[in-house]
């Protein structure tokens, strides 16, 4: 059965990781046989920055998608509202697999968005 650190560890592979590497890839080299022109704009810039100023903009991607996965986390684990007034309600994440189910943004033990952070920071 998966467990609250499974799940992070598959977020940050799949999610977080893929998300730094996969803009990297397009910067680098826009898909498709007619790419977006925006996508081309932005890798003729990129490419003709200096090996510094490339590491910095990745680390702005990084930095982005790491503040997109913990808000996202935060409002699974219920320290970020969505709703305004008194009566909001509680979003829950289960995980089933062969019958068995467990929650993997309850209240015990630490929440999803902390070990996110502990992962990746």
């Amino acid at each position: 059965m998966m467990t609250k650190k499974q799940f992070i560890e598959a977020i940050r592979k799949v999610v977080y990781d893929s998300a730094i590497c996969g803009t990297e890839n397009v910067l680098c080299h826009p898909p498709g046989r007619k790419p977006d022109p925006k996508l081309v704009r932005l890798a003729a810039w990129f490419n003709g920055l200096p090996e510094d100023q490339k590491k910095n903009v990745l680390d702005v991607v990084a930095f982005a998608s790491h503040q997109t996965v913990f808000g996202f986390l935060c409002v699974l684990d219920g320290v970020r509202q969505i709703e305004d007034g008194p009566d909001k309600g509680k979003l829950t994440l289960g995980y089933e697999q062969e019958g068995a189910q467990v929650t993997l943004n309850d209240d015990d033990g630490p929440g999803l968005h902390d070990l996110f952070n502990d992962k990746t920071t």
